[in-house]
């Protein structure tokens, strides 16, 4: 049986209001999300609505192990700025 990794996206420890940080923070976070679909990484991505679990939105990666997800999850600018983080489950 073919292997996914399912990773939800949710708020980070870092709150900044400095517009300028979040912009360029979630530019790159798109840009990263194309980059890892067009290598064939990244299968589904979408926002989640809101809820009392500070969930934002879902990743599903065709690869087999948390460990390569985790390679992944960590060339997502929003995610290097702390504005985002993840939880990862095979």
């Amino acid at each position: 049986m073919k292997m996914y990794v399912l990773a939800i996206l949710k708020s980070g420890t870092n709150t900044t209001a400095d517009k300028a940080v979040i912009e360029t923070a979630f530019k790159g976070h798109m840009a990263n999300m194309g980059h890892l679909t067009k290598e064939g990484k990244l299968i589904i991505a979408g926002p989640m609505g809101k809820n009392d679990k500070q969930y934002r939105g879902i990743f599903i990666f065709n690869v087999p192990t948390i460990k390569e997800a985790q390679k992944l999850v960590a060339t997502d600018p929003a995610i290097q700025a702390k504005l985002l983080d993840v939880e990862l489950y095979p």
